[in-house]
């Protein structure tokens, strides 16, 4: 590792634009989409901010550690789905929860009592099919002007990147799956 001087003159101007709710993506390969999503929820929660969170791919009965947590702190968790579609005894089924999902989410977005959605997972039913692209797009470019939404799941559409404020990819760089050390809890749910 090379070591370097910390700066001591600040490099970069100040935007001077107007603050408006955001558009933000996390996509990619690599492990934190979800995980950097909640840091954002408890952030603006923390700044007393009223948020939402869907997750498209949990079973509203989900007990995970961050349901656990969110509910502690107040923050409304919603799951939305019935697993991962490997799992899925019903693919119509769980496409039906995805678009009802969706319907509950847009209708959290355009009614603006939230400073922040987080829509977790959602690029699998919009890979699948199971949600159209064009509505949650035409709800994102129409929403109040002071809600952020956060988006995550691997492989984001193009349209859905481009329209987006911020767009981060996460890519593994090394994984401990690959050295055969299996998911644990705390860390992967």
């Amino acid at each position: 590792m090379q070591i370097e001087s910390p700066p001591v003159e600040r490099d970069r101007q100040k935007p001077e634009g107007e603050r408006r709710g955001l558009i933000l993506v996390h996509t990619g390969d690599g492990k934190g989409k979800s995980t950097a999503a909640f840091g954002l929820a408890l952030r603006a929660h923390g700044r007393g901010k009223p948020v939402k969170i869907y997750q498209f791919m949990k079973v509203p009965s989900a007990r995970f550690g961050e349901h656990r947590m969110f509910e502690q702190l107040g923050v409304p968790i919603e799951g939305l789905g019935d697993g991962f579609s490997w799992k899925s005894k019903d693919l119509e089924h769980s496409a039906q929860l995805a678009r009802e999902g969706w319907a509950r989410a847009e209708a959290t977005i355009r009614a603006g009592a939230h400073f922040l959605v987080v829509l977790d997972e959602i690029m699998y039913p919009l890979r699948y099919g199971w949600v159209a692209l064009e509505p949650v797009l035409a709800a994102l470019r129409e929403r109040p002007a002071h809600v952020h939404v956060v988006l995550t799941g691997r492989n984001a559409p193009q349209e859905l990147v481009d329209l987006a404020d911020t767009v981060t990819e996460m890519r593994p760089v090394k994984h401990h799956y690959q050295a055969g050390v299996p998911a644990q809890r705390g860390i992967e749910d």
